[in-house]
C-alpha cells in the first residue's frame, strides 16, 4: 500500500562536492555533525508518493533556507550550529559561487519537490530532519535537552493542531516522546509550502527525530539496531495516521 505521502529530506546528505571539501574549515567530524544522519535510513525506504533526498551536504547549500538568505546560517552557512567558522580564511564562496551552488544544487531540488507536491492523492508533507539532543549554542533552545521528536506546524499555519497531535499520538502510542513546536516549528520548506497545502487540504508539518535515538554521538555513527527500530516504529505510526486521513 502507498502511503499518500510526500517526504522531504533536506539535510540527510553528508558528502560535498569535491571543488567545495578543500575550502571548509570544520574537520570530517563536525561535517557529520551538521548533517541529519539517519534520516535517510528511517524516512526514505518508505513506501510514499515521493521522497526528495538531498544529494549534498547542507555545508554546500542549505536547501532549508530562503535561496535568498545570505545570512550567517543563510542558504550558505558560514557559520556552524556549533558557532564555528565553516570556510577557511579567504575562502568563503563569492557571489558567483554562491549563484552556481543555487543552480547546480539548490533550484533542482526545489523544482522536484514542488513538482511532488502536485502528485493526485497527496494527503499529507512531512518534511524531516534529525536534531542534536541538547540544543546546540545557536539554538532557541542553547543548552537544554529536547524531546525524542519534535512536530512543527508554524503555530497552525501549515496544518491545525488537531492533525499534528494525530499524528503525535500514533508515535506517542510507539513509545517516542514527543513535543510540539519547541524549539522548531518548521523551517523554509514547511513554511514556503505548508500554508497553500493547507488551503489545498493537505496537511504540513516539520519531523525532527532526536539523534540520540539511533546515533553514537562521540563518533557519529549509525547503531544498526538501534536505527532499525526507530524505523520500524515510524513506518508503523505513519501507517496508522495515513489510515485516517
Amino acid at each position: 500500500m502507498t502511503l499518500p505521502l510526500v517526504i522531504s529530506l533536506p539535510h540527510c546528505a553528508s558528502v560535498l562536492p569535491p571543488e567545495i571539501a578543500p575550502t571548509l574549515a570544520l574537520d570530517p567530524l563536525r561535517c557529520l555533525v551538521e548533517a541529519d544522519l539517519g534520516t535517510a535510513e528511517v524516512f526514505a525506504g518508505l513506501p510514499v508518493l515521493a521522497c526528495l533526498k538531498a544529494q549534498w551536504s547542507r555545508l554546500a547549500v542549505d536547501l532549508n533556507r530562503d535561496a535568498h538568505d545570505r545570512g550567517p546560517q543563510g542558504v550558505i552557512a558560514l557559520v556552524s550550529f556549533g558557532g564555528r567558522p565553516v570556510f577557511l580564511p579567504g575562502q568563503e564562496p563569492s557571489p558567483q559561487e554562491v549563484e552556481r551552488r543555487l543552480a547546480a544544487y539548490y533550484h533542482p531540488y526545489h523544482q522536484g519537490l514542488a513538482q511532488a507536491l502536485t502528485t493526485p492523492g497527496l494527503k499529507a508533507f512531512l518534511d524531516c530532519h534529525a536534531m542534536d539532543p541538547v540544543g546546540p549554542p545557536q539554538a532557541p533552545d542553547a543548552g537544554r535537552a529536547r524531546a525524542q521528536v519534535v512536530l512543527g506546524n508554524r503555530g497552525g499555519d501549515t496544518c491545525s493542531m488537531e492533525m499534528l497531535e494525530r499524528l503525535g499520538g500514533e508515535l506517542v502510542a510507539r513509545g517516542f516522546e514527543v513535543a510540539y513546536n519547541t524549539p522548531y516549528s518548521g523551517g523554509f520548506i514547511t513554511r514556503h509550502h505548508g500554508p497553500g497545502l493547507k488551503a489545498r487540504g493537505i496537511m504540513a508539518a516539520q519531523v525532527e527525530l532526536n539523534k540520540a535515538l539511533y546515533l553514537d554521538l562521540q563518533r557519529q555513527e549509525l547503531i544498526a539496531g538501534r536505527l532499525e527500530d526507530v524505523r520500524r516504529r515510524v513506518e508503523a505510526a505513519l501507517r496508522s495516521f495515513a489510515a485516517g486521513l
